[in-house]
């Protein structure tokens, strides 16, 4: 992280406006990816320049690839085609991201090369195995600390073998890895997933030029070896960073807060669905299909929220807005159950119990167990400190969560923040937030 700082959030009254979300961080790490592998100059506006995927351009080109940017949010890649990519000379740092770890190790599994992958503390602490069991069946070894932990070195199959792979628990990180490992083997891969997950990987590899179908029962297929062709890419904004203007909205009375240009995907809309479950006044507006993903504008205004019971089932389609999902229940009448949350154990952070830790210091009612939360709603008290655990979602959630208490809510340490969401600060003051960095 570059540099430390807390923030406090102090309460506020109605939030008002419009902005516009970071690129979303899905797609743009996919984007970077796929045109490191296409032929010819693939042009990406609207890319997240968060830490995370600055550490995902940074990688690439110690794979040979060139990467530029030429203007903010404007970034132009020289492709190496399928197969292309070169050793590296230095260790790659992923930073932060465990997305972009799992998914180059995807790439990586079948180059005929060697390279290690680091990150940060926190992404040195997350579990590798899931990627690396399946990719090894494609030929590649990995050799890396206990559960496959980075820093892990992958020796790319020299002749990789297609594989049929089940996965055991839906994950879309795992599906594309698999999916990535199988543009450079002969023949063709498959993926079932028990469950749909986000299909950011399967639209971008079309929309490049790769052969990918999708069957009934969870059957995902990619021709192997094609030629991807350069295509320009709009990165859509990130549901996940809107997520936290939208749910402020959703909790201070009055609010009414647009944000444009969200993608829409459908692995990725469980948060919205929910909120218009406990009765939030939502709106989407401008719908509309950017680089094969769906986009619109999403408007939030407050009304009375009531509890309500998430499905298991719902969980991979808003994964990474549980921790906010869980500072609006606090402000719903009635108790929240939220079920199937096992890998939030396993994120940036065990965001499970940093929000179940973080809510009863705020003074709200919360039971945990391995899997599930349940929160009863009021308004919470605040008045703590509350400790982000390297993890920007939980920062993010918590100074959210200060908007509507009784009293401030001081955060010890946004900067990982900047992995997600620059300038998140500023834009939620504009809106009317009073958050002190």
């Amino acid at each position: 992280m570059t540099g430390t700082g807390g923030a406090v959030s102090h309460p506020c009254s109605a939030l008002e406006g419009e902005v516009s979300a970071p690129g979303d961080k899905s797609v743009s790490h996919r984007a970077l990816m796929l045109a490191g592998v296409a032929v010819g100059e693939t042009k990406i506006d609207g890319l997240l320049e968060g830490e995370d995927v600055l550490a995902t351009a940074a990688a690439l080109r110690g794979l040979g690839v060139e990467v530029e940017r030429t203007g903010p949010g404007r970034w132009q890649v020289h492709g190496r085609g399928v197969g292309g990519l070169v050793e590296p000379e230095d260790v790659l740092d992923m930073g932060n991201s465990g997305t972009a770890a799992r998914l180059l190790l995807g790439l990586l599994a079948t180059h005929r090369l060697t390279a290690t992958l680091t990150g940060d503390a926190s992404l040195r602490s997350r579990p590798m195995r899931r990627v690396s069991e399946p990719l090894s069946r494609f030929g590649a070894a990995f050799h890396g600390r206990a559960d496959g932990r980075l820093p892990l070195t992958v020796v790319g199959a020299g002749a990789p073998v297609p594989v049929r792979y089940e996965l055991p628990v839906a994950s879309a990180q795992v599906k594309s890895a698999v999916l990535l490992a199988g543009l450079n083997t002969p023949g063709e891969t498959v993926v079932v997933e028990p469950s749909p997950t986000r299909d950011h990987t399967e639209r971008m590899l079309r929309h490049f030029g790769a052969c990918v179908q999708r069957e009934e029962g969870g059957v995902v297929r990619v021709a192997g070896e094609p030629e991807l062709v350069a295509r320009a890419v709009s990165v859509p904004g990130d549901i996940s960073s809107a997520a936290f203007p939208l749910a402020a909205a959703a909790i201070l009375p009055g609010s009414r807060v647009t944000v444009t240009g969200v993608g829409l995907n459908p692995g990725r809309i469980g948060l919205v669905e929910t909120l218009r479950e406990m009765g939030a006044g939502i709106a989407v507006a401008n719908e509309r299909v950017e680089g094969g993903e769906p986009v619109g504008d999403i408007t939030v205004a407050w009304r009375p929220l009531s509890a309500v019971d998430v499905p298991p089932e719902r969980v991979p389609s808003m994964i990474d807005e549980f921790p906010v999902l869980a500072v609006v229940a606090a402000f719903a009448g009635g108790t929240t159950r939220m079920s199937g949350l096992a890998e939030l154990r396993v994120k940036e952070s065990d965001r499970l119990g940093a929000m179940a830790a973080g809510l009863a210091a705020c003074g709200v009612a919360v039971r945990e167990s391995a899997d599930t939360l349940e929160v009863e709603g009021g308004r919470p008290q605040g008045g703590v400190g509350i400790a982000s655990r390297l993890d920007h979602r939980i920062a993010m959630a918590f100074l959210v969560l200060g908007m509507g208490a009784r009293e401030a809510v001081r955060i010890d340490d946004i900067a990982p923040v900047a992995t997600s969401f620059p300038g998140f600060v500023g834009l939620m003051n504009g809106l009317g937030a009073a958050i002190e960095a």
